[in-house]
């Protein structure tokens, strides 16, 4: 059967069920793959968003939530087979920091336990240092290393889209390389999600919590959805990177389906609005 909509390959219904589709994926990046080196990670990151993290409060942003977090860790899963599959070399160590970095870089938004004024996104401006410093401060105890600490703290910043890629200071091509494929997978996975459209309206009372993207009234974030997409097209090219290529050689080896299912799905949504 050849299926055309990424939710028939594959739908987020539960943190067990992505688990075992991100362990198959990183099976067929290698057989040896140390699968239990990111498991804490991602048990931990389910507790912190549920509010079972000692030191924190549960998630209570609607739009920077744990389907975002689950979303944005699979579809850089995805990306690194992809590359691989595209001759890109990576560690095993990398590939863990690069996932661990998926996963946990929109945690700034999420409030320490004694932080009882407002919502997490008020740390909207700053949440990518917060998530940084999360990972600093935790991952010792998640079992990962110093390098994978440090790594994945530059990996992290390159969500932020007001950074310039070219000016921060990566240990390694390969760190680099993981960095542009997460400032790809954070914009992929909020673009296709099948409830994009409606989360929006989260999005706007995120923003005026935090104080920013001048926008008046809900119908505001709706009417301006349409030219985002050309600034997601104009990222996209600045991170010169084969991102289409990549997800349609994970999509043939793991589906067999030569297509890229997440371009499919945000032209969908574009289509939307009859002048796109």
């Amino acid at each position: 059967m050849n299926r055309r909509r990424i939710t028939d390959i594959f739908q987020i219904d539960s943190s067990v069920s992505l688990w075992s589709e991100v362990t198959e994926i990183l099976r067929l990046i290698s057989s040896s793959f140390p699968t239990d080196s990111i498991r804490p990670v991602f048990n931990s990151v389910n507790d912190l968003y549920h509010g079972n993290f000692p030191g924190y409060r549960a998630c209570n942003t609607g739009y920077h939530d744990i389907c975002h977090a689950m979303a944005t860790f699979l579809a850089m899963t995805r990306l690194i087979h992809g590359a691989a599959l595209d001759n890109c070399v990576f560690s095993a160590g990398n590939v863990v920091a690069g996932l661990a970095a998926a996963i946990l870089h929109d945690v700034g938004y999420i409030q320490e336990a004694d932080d009882r004024e407002g919502t997490g996104a008020k740390h909207k401006a700053n949440h990518e240092q917060r998530s940084m410093d999360f990972l600093s401060r935790h991952g010792h105890a998640f079992g990962l290393s110093a390098d994978e600490i440090s790594a994945g703290r530059s990996i992290i910043l390159c969500t932020a889209m007001q950074e310039d890629i070219g000016s921060i200071a990566f240990a390694s091509r390969q760190i680099k390389l993981l960095g542009k494929l997460l400032a790809s997978a954070d914009l992929l996975a909020q673009l296709c999600d099948q409830t994009y459209l409606e989360k929006l309206l989260f999005l706007f009372h995120e923003f005026r919590e935090a104080g920013v993207g001048n926008y008046k009234r809900e119908s505001d974030i709706i009417e301006k959805a349409l030219p985002f997409y050309d600034v997601f097209e104009d990222r996209l090219k600045s991170l010169k990177l084969n991102t289409d290529r990549y997800m349609r050689s994970h999509f043939d080896s793991r589906s067999k389906i030569d297509e890229n299912l997440y371009r499919a799905a945000i032209k969908k949504h574009k289509n939307i609005w009859p002048e796109s």
